[in-house]
């Protein structure tokens, strides 16, 4: 799922701040280790395995609970590969995004018999979302934090990713908004996110001043789109390249050719691509919708 995956990218771009949080108590010299596991290799796909001083963190992102095998032994599974793999204590927390179904009993131990292996889980709804607003690296979970007012949580989210420094806004801005689409309307996202993020832009701003001086009423919508599509660009293009690679000069021309509404599609798409050539296969479904119509 595209959700569990862009959690364990954001925890694996800032492992110290994720340590950290999870963990309650500063962390400053901490590893990424592969997610390969021996005996019979499995991959975790959603899981970050971190190296701290003397202990290792492995730290699992959920949208749901039900799993094939059952959470619980899955986490006694994990433990057992990796002691066998590093002969260090393990701590390892669940991160739960959204609430299970009322009723639903959020187990945190895997007991058969005089087995019992116990683990943390971290409820993301209930947690205080001040955190996430005072940490770019976490800002894109404040939309799932705890709140009896959920669109004014948005709002100041939307002013606290304005603040972010202008490299790294692009960015955070695409991870906060797929993730606020756990539990918000897409409308209200696009149309608290375009509001305040297009305004920042200097494409935008220097259009609509253009179409200022003209006296042209269409020089602001012509801003909007303009400036949204530059945007969109160039988040497109970091996120690639942070996916399957440095991309060839092709590549980046077809890019520039994408509308606003492929650009969107593709930025949800790229969160499961592994190589170019799942990029390449993108491509080829979208022409032959073009040769279709």
């Amino acid at each position: 799922m595209s959700f569990d995956n862009l959690c364990k990218l954001l925890s694996e771009k800032h492992p110290a701040t994720f340590a950290s949080w999870v963990l309650g108590t500063p962390q400053t010299s901490v590893k990424v280790l592969k997610t390969e596991l021996s005996i019979e290799p499995i991959r975790a796909d959603y899981v970050t395995f971190l190296q701290l001083e003397g202990r290792i963190l492995h730290l699992e992102f959920q949208t749901k609970l039900e799993s094939t095998p059952p959470l619980p032994l899955r986490m006694l599974d994990y433990w057992v590969r990796l002691y066998r793999l590093y002969r260090l204590p393990i701590t390892q927390v669940v991160v739960l995004l959204l609430p299970p179904a009322p009723g639903t009993v959020i187990e945190t131990v895997f007991c058969v018999e005089t087995t019992r292996h116990e683990y943390r889980v971290i409820r993301l709804w209930e947690e205080n979302p001040e955190l996430f607003l005072n940490n770019p690296a976490l800002l894109p979970l404040a939309p799932l934090a705890a709140t009896t007012q959920p669109q004014a949580l948005l709002q100041q989210v939307v002013r606290k990713v304005n603040q972010v420094e202008p490299r790294q806004r692009p960015e955070i801005s695409a991870y906060t908004q797929i993730l606020a689409g756990l539990k918000y309307n897409q409308d209200l996202i696009r149309q608290l996110f375009r509001e305040g993020m297009m305004r920042e832009s200097v494409i935008y701003q220097e259009i609509l001043a253009e179409g200022e001086q003209r006296g042209e009423q269409r020089g602001e919508q012509r801003g909007r789109e303009e400036g949204r599509k530059a945007e969109g660009q160039l988040l497109i293009l970091r996120l690639l390249t942070r996916q399957v690679g440095e991309l060839p000069q092709e590549v980046l021309d077809r890019i520039e050719t994408l509308s606003l509404e492929q650009l969107e599609n593709l930025g949800e798409a790229l969160l499961d691509f592994q190589a170019i050539a799942d990029l390449e296969t993108w491509f080829s479904t979208l022409d032959v919708g073009v040769k279709m119509t």
